[in-house]
């Protein structure tokens, strides 16, 4: 008998990458909260803090960019579901030494959304990377993490 508890789903039998079939699931109210943080010199921090990067704002450009990051998921991860998000949103905080991103994605379906709100914070924090990098040579994009995943039945 095969063991398919350590199985990893997206092998089909014949050890070739597949997207998993969810048809036969239920759908539920499924969110997940990630996070992650950019770590940035004082000077990137002054700039970002009095708004006066090259390229704009920094917060509010890293936060637009992780809502469209999650509601593109499914094109840029290739075994990821297309979902029909339900509320998307991404928070960049700035700290004493760095930018702190959350994210957060929610929907109604029947597989989870933790690679959305991942997604979202990896693109928050490359887009900061991306506007910061003219001043800052030594960035570094650290605890990328799922925070929760939560599933409910409707």
């Amino acid at each position: 008998m095969e063991n398919t508890k350590n199985k990893l789903s997206h092998i089909g039998a014949d050890n070739r990458p597949e997207m998993v079939d969810v048809s036969a699931k239920t759908e539920q109210l499924r969110t997940a909260h990630a996070r992650g943080f950019i770590h940035l010199n004082e000077e990137t921090v002054g700039q970002i803090s009095e708004n006066t990067t090259k390229k704009g704002n920094v917060l509010i450009t890293a936060e637009i960019a992780a809502v469209q990051a999650m509601k593109r998921t499914w094109e840029l991860i290739p075994l990821c579901h297309q979902l029909n998000l339900t509320k998307v949103s991404a928070v960049a905080e700035l700290q004493e030494n760095g930018v702190e991103v959350t994210a957060i994605a929610r929907c109604i379906g029947v597989t989870g959304v933790e690679m959305e709100a991942l997604t979202g914070v990896n693109v928050a924090l490359l887009t900061i990377y991306d506007m910061c990098k003219a001043v800052d040579k030594n960035m570094v994009m650290t605890d990328i993490t799922l925070l929760d995943k939560t599933k409910e039945d409707l």
